[in-house]
């Protein structure tokens, strides 16, 4: 948590509303990260100012703060993002952020595009003016996602799914897996197994689940078996880090063998349990992109050294692009991962699956807040997720 007592700059009245007033920015709040946070009295509104905490790994992207008042706020604050052409993807990006605000009476919605202030250095930040008239409001990166998110679902899909810890984080914590079906060894049931939060502020892929799981819940009786971690790097979503390269080794680089991450350890063991258990289908990994992405949902699919499944990787995405509709997927939808990376990019869950399970391992990218004019909202990616879900429930009833 960040305390910071204001003083009296000036008789103003916005600089009066300071003097009467204490702020504080407190990132104890679930998934908090802030850091470098400073207050302010700008054009007579305060503002207040902090930077993505990169949480000891190379890449910033997440944040998430509750600012507080000992009295009621009233009228308009400031709030700045600092340092934005250090975060992941938002060099020049700036117009791709839109935070979510909330306040005690108002749920979860997105702000516009900030405004950008380019300081006489080079360096650039973003700001945004809210109504604060509360005690306290919130603004994170996107929507957020942790246990208690799940856990409404669990409760809105009733026994449709069993949930068990298979394992425990590097900080100790349960790692969960969800199923709508055991299998037997051998068995016929085509099956799927789903993971996100690999990088663990990457919340899109988390509703693009959430949304999965629902209709795969309605449709119980059509769907194929279906294994599911939430949030594998759990550790970094109870702690407010992004996760991207994170350090000591990003997780979905710390798929080889034997694996870097003890997380990595655990899903994999998860996974040799699912492939003998039912007639594996399709794994699917589900993340989020840095900023300069808002195009749409797009599929990661293998490379051109791997033909037989990236043939095979085709004819999904192909089916899934459609369900997805243009107003959702990316033009073009279909993606080689050619990025630059720290770590050894062959170690990642979907190349592990492909290569020591041989099956078809499909990764997709879901965007912070837009897809082209779109402004992406809760339901948007829910709804994402179920038309993922529909083309896995026609491909079960197909075999």
């Amino acid at each position: 948590m960040h305390t910071l007592l204001t003083n009296a700059l000036g008789a103003s009245s916005g600089q009066s509303w300071l003097k009467m007033s204490s702020l504080r920015v407190d990132t104890s709040i679930p998934h908090g990260n802030a850091c470098d946070v400073t207050l302010s009295v700008e054009d007579e509104i305060p503002c207040v100012s902090f930077a993505a905490h990169p949480m000891g790994g190379t890449e910033s992207l997440w944040f998430c703060v509750r600012v507080v008042a000992e009295s009621q706020l009233k009228g308009n604050v400031r709030i700045r993002l600092k340092h934005c052409a250090t975060m992941l993807g938002a060099g020049s990006s700036q117009a791709n952020i839109r935070p979510v605000f909330r306040t005690p009476n108002i749920d979860w919605c997105r702000l516009p595009a900030g405004t950008v202030e380019g300081h006489e250095d080079g360096r650039v930040d973003l700001s945004w003016v809210v109504d604060a008239p509360s005690p306290w409001f919130d603004l994170a990166a996107c929507f957020p996602y942790g246990i208690p998110q799940l856990q409404e679902t669990l409760s809105d899909t009733g026994k449709a799914w069993r949930t068990d810890s298979i394992g425990v984080s590097q900080a100790g914590r349960p790692i969960l897996r969800l199923t709508n079906d055991y299998g037997t060894p051998g068995g016929s049931r085509p099956g799927v197994y789903l993971c996100a939060r690999q990088h663990a502020g990457e919340t899109p892929g988390s509703w693009v689940l959430d949304g999965l799981l629902r209709r795969l819940a309605e449709q119980s009786e059509r769907a194929p078996l279906v294994w599911a971690v939430p949030f594998v790097d759990l550790d970094g979503v109870e702690e407010g880090a992004y996760g991207k390269d994170r350090f000591p080794i990003d997780v979905n680089r710390a798929w080889g063998t034997p694996p870097m991450r003890h997380e990595v350890l655990v899903l994999q063991n998860d996974l040799y349990h699912w492939r003998r258990s039912c007639q594996p289908l399709l794994a699917l990994d589900l993340h989020a992109p840095g900023y300069c992405e808002a195009a749409g949902i797009y599929a990661y699919v293998p490379s051109w050294d791997q033909p037989h499944y990236r043939e095979l990787a085709l004819r999904w995405t192909e089916r899934f692009a459609q369900s997805l509709g243009a107003e959702l997927a990316a033009p073009p939808f279909d993606r080689v991962a050619l990025y630059a990376s720290r770590w050894d990019p062959s170690a990642t869950f979907a190349n592990f699956v492909r290569r020591e399970l041989g099956v078809l391992g499909l990764v997709f990218e879901t965007p912070y807040a837009l897809a082209r004019e779109r402004v992406l909202t809760r339901e948007d990616y829910r709804m994402a997720g179920a038309r993922i879900a529909d083309v896995l429930i026609q491909s079960q009833t197909s075999q």
